[in-house]
């Protein structure tokens, strides 16, 4: 489990979105870049389900549309528009301390114009009570109020990312929004969490943590209905 008391300044860089991120190398070059449409209108249910395909398998995310609705919002946003086809799990945090595997996946837009959605207002762990236990996803960002399309996908517990109104900082005492977990796929968030690193990718605290070859998302697509629990692709 992350200590606060130990780490503050990594628990600060832990999952914000990378400054001025280079376009992932397997993206086509500008000109051949498609154009988003604005997001369709979404009546926000108070469960969402997301699937995530990927390369090495599906990752199904459950969303707390009622407690965390404006993050919940943001992310069926980017994938009803399709901002998310093609992106990649570019990141995996390996926290040298407690019970292995320990850390988080990341993935998102990196920063690409031609996917981005205005940045959304921060809705911190102390007024969601949706917190940061293994499985669950949370927004990157730099400052409170910065999150775009970048997420993260934890393997384990690390209550540093929540808020501590006691903290002496703003940025701790805010945290980071959690908004949901996975419900299946586990076993695919494992196998992308225990991917070769590249050594010398990433800069600052990312040095390192950065995934030789990241691995993409094919689509990510909202599961209209009531989610089965036994279903292994999104509907069309």
């Amino acid at each position: 489990m992350l200590k606060r008391i130990a780490l503050p300044a990594l628990v600060a860089l832990l999952i914000t979105t990378p400054l001025a991120a280079a376009p992932p190398r397997h993206m086509p070059a500008p000109a051949q870049q498609p154009k988003y449409a604005p997001p369709p209108a979404i009546q926000l249910q108070e469960t969402e389900h997301v699937v995530l395909t990927t390369e090495l398998g599906d990752i199904v995310l459950e969303l707390d549309g009622k407690r965390a609705p404006i993050t919940t919002l943001n992310f069926l946003r980017y994938a009803q528009s399709k901002r998310f086809d093609g992106i990649v799990f570019y990141r995996a945090m390996h926290l040298p301390w407690g019970t292995p595997p320990n850390g988080l996946i990341q993935a998102g837009t990196q920063g690409d114009p031609r996917r981005l959605l205005p940045p959304i207002a921060h809705e911190p762990t102390s007024a969601t009570d949706v917190h940061h236990k293994a499985g669950a996803i949370s927004m990157a960002r730099y400052a409170p109020g910065t999150a775009t399309g970048d997420f993260s996908i934890l393997l384990s517990d690390m209550d540093g990312l929540d808020a501590n109104p006691k903290a002496e900082n703003e940025d701790d005492r805010q945290g980071y929004a959690a908004f949901g977990h996975v419900v299946k796929g586990m076993e695919v968030v494992r196998r992308i969490f225990d991917a070769p690193l590249d050594p010398v990718k990433g800069d600052g605290v990312m040095k390192g943590q950065m995934l030789a070859a990241p691995v993409k998302i094919l689509t990510a697509r909202r599961w209209v209905g009531p989610w089965p629990g036994d279903a292994a692709a999104p509907a069309p």
